[in-house]
């Protein structure tokens, strides 16, 4: 009973084919060859012999289900696999959904403040030019207060920085050797007659100007005021 096992089940298969073997060899010819297979043969015919059939299928059995059971197994490994990577690549996609929607959610953030800059720059600080009643002069106070009332509040401060080095605040100052006039230093100061007639009296008129320049030139003072300190001049 101790030799049915799946090595018996080999060699009982290899004894099939030794005989066989000794067969060929005696049809040859061959005297040694043919005395040595047939008593290989014979040996191994009596260990085959020795193993009952029901055993025989036993070993049968237990050899196909070692195959069976490595094949469950690398089908297992296969299926594991299989499910690590469709997780990563789920993974994968999800982050990318994510880093799209806060790029998208971003963006949107970026037009909504610009197009309320926009907004607030086309509408200037909310006072008109005109709407400052006309006097035969005014102090550096009285105007610095008429550009807080007419700028955007997060725009004053660089239209002051500029304003401040040109001029110093004062709306009557000429450059003696280009003839650049007023608070913004307008090259002609004629420029800012198309803001209005009184140009060269009425700082409101030359705030007015001036804003619409940098808007339109720099994007708004704050732009105007970057290339300002890049190159000394706008």
């Amino acid at each position: 009973m101790s030799r049915i096992s799946v090595r018996g089940f080999a060699v009982a298969s290899a004894t099939a084919v030794t005989t066989v073997g000794a067969v060929v060899g005696v049809a040859s010819g061959d005297p040694q060859s043919s005395g040595d297979n047939l008593e290989a043969a014979a040996s191994d015919a009596t260990l085959l012999a020795d193993i009952p059939l029901g055993q025989m299928a036993q070993v049968q059995s237990l050899s196909l289900a070692e195959q069976a059971g490595a094949q469950a197994a690398a089908a297992e490994s296969t299926a594991q696999k299989s499910a690590e990577e469709a997780a990563r690549i789920q993974a994968a996609k999800t982050a990318g959904e994510k880093k799209a929607a806060a790029e998208a959610k971003a963006k949107k953030e970026r037009e909504a403040k610009a197009a309320k800059e926009r907004a607030s720059r086309a509408s200037g600080g909310g006072r008109d030019a005109s709407s400052f009643p006309a006097k035969g002069s005014y102090t550096i106070a009285e105007v610095k207060s008429m550009a807080r009332q007419m700028i955007p509040a997060d725009q004053f401060q660089c239209f002051s920085n500029i304003v401040e080095r040109e001029s110093g605040w004062r709306y009557t100052a000429q450059n003696p050797s280009s003839g650049a006039y007023g608070l913004v230093q307008a090259l002609p100061g004629s420029k800012m007659s198309s803001a209005g007639a009184d140009w060269r009296t009425n700082p409101a008129t030359q705030i007015k100007w001036g804003l619409k320049y940098m808007n339109s030139r720099y994007d708004s003072p704050c732009g105007a005021w970057s290339f300002w300190q890049a190159n000394r001049w706008y």
